[in-house]
């Protein structure tokens, strides 16, 4: 019995076999370019996101893995199975639908930070206390749970921490009568050659405002003396107000010098040896005019030297930002929040020192 095609069989035959032929020629042409692509990066590693090998898991579970070994060429065919697996083990993870555990309720991170927050701030406060005090903010927790969450954070009970008062709650304890004192050093030229000349800068902690106290080769005793009566002299004196004025260990802050500022109920409190992070607010201006003027500059004789501080303690007061005080100027003038008028620049020392203003109309 013999079978007779159709034409029509006979062309959808020859289809076939031309898109069977064009899928072939297709992938065989992907394979290779996934293979060029792989030589080309080597042994470094094809990082996928997890949408990426979500696909290839889905594409590569239909291929099976005989098919998969000859034609995958970024990862192997167990890596794609193996991220099946996981697709399916995710299909049936119902873990979010689990009932809570029975028992307390863990403590959550931002009530912890609050403790510990409270506890640093306030040392004469105990577990009862900082208890009461979450409970005011509406967190119900129990003063165990508050000490078991300062011990385990190395936060000694309330007596121990009595006795361990920081250099920071002491500074913002005594904010308003708190001044420092330090020595900085500048190379200057003269006849003589290279000399060093000491510079004695005193800050008013509270406001930042700083004073050139003096400015010597030899700060001596006699010299010493003579700044301490300066600095406390009723009139003008820069320390009237202070009670505290914090003073490294130099040899140069001698005990006559100190005797003066006692008879002016001002106490000099002597910081620990090696210890510049204790005073570090007159440390960071001396950095700061350093960095922004006299490491910048040439100096000749004491005369230009004077100038230069002149002009930097001017834009330091009343040109300059300070983030120590909210980023406000020490003391602003009249052109200063105005928002009408042309913007200039204003320079200072040649342009080393800008800053910019309103033109006043």
């Amino acid at each position: 019995m013999s079978i007779i095609i159709q034409p029509w069989q006979l062309f959808l035959l020859s289809l076939s076999g031309w898109i069977n032929r064009h899928q072939q020629h297709t992938i065989e042409y992907l394979i290779s370019e996934n293979q060029a692509l792989k030589e080309k990066l080597g042994k470094k590693r094809i990082l996928l996101n997890d949408d990426q090998r979500r696909r290839l898991a889905v594409k590569g579970k239909l291929l099976g893995r005989k098919l998969l070994s000859e034609i995958a060429t970024i990862v192997t065919p167990d890596t794609i199975l193996r991220w099946h697996r996981q697709l399916v083990a995710e299909k049936w993870d119902y873990s979010d639908r689990r009932v809570r555990k029975p028992g307390r309720p863990p403590v959550s991170e931002e009530v912890k930070q609050l403790i510990l927050q409270m506890a640093r701030e306030n040392p004469f406060w105990g577990y009862d206390r900082i208890q009461g005090a979450l409970s005011n903010l509406g967190h119900s927790i129990s003063d165990t749970t508050v000490g078991n969450i300062l011990s385990a954070n190395g936060i000694e009970p309330v007596p121990d921490r009595r006795r361990q008062t920081t250099w920071k709650t002491f500074l913002k304890a005594h904010w308003e009568v708190l001044g420092a004192i330090d020595f900085t050093t500048i190379e200057v030229w003269t006849k003589g050659g290279l000399i060093t000349y000491y510079l004695l800068f005193v800050m008013e902690v509270a406001t930042r405002r700083v004073h050139l106290a003096g400015c010597s080769l030899n700060p001596d005793e006699a010299w010493m003396k003579q700044i301490g009566r300066n600095l406390t002299d009723t009139v003008d004196g820069f320390m009237n107000g202070k009670r505290y004025v914090l003073m490294d260990r130099d040899g140069k802050f001698c005990a006559s010098f100190r005797e003066i500022l006692k008879n002016e109920d001002i106490e000099p409190v002597q910081l620990p040896p090696r210890s510049p992070d204790l005073n570090a607010y007159i440390e960071r201006f001396h950095r700061s005019l350093k960095e922004e003027c006299l490491d910048r500059m040439i100096f000749f004789g004491e005369r230009s030297l004077r100038k230069a501080i002149s002009t930097f303690l001017e834009h330091f007061h009343a040109e300059r930002n300070h983030q120590g005080i909210g980023n406000q100027l020490i003391e602003p003038g009249e052109k200063v929040g105005l928002r009408d008028g042309d913007i200039l620049c204003g320079e200072r020392l040649g342009g080393m020192l800008r800053y910019y203003y309103r033109k006043v109309a």
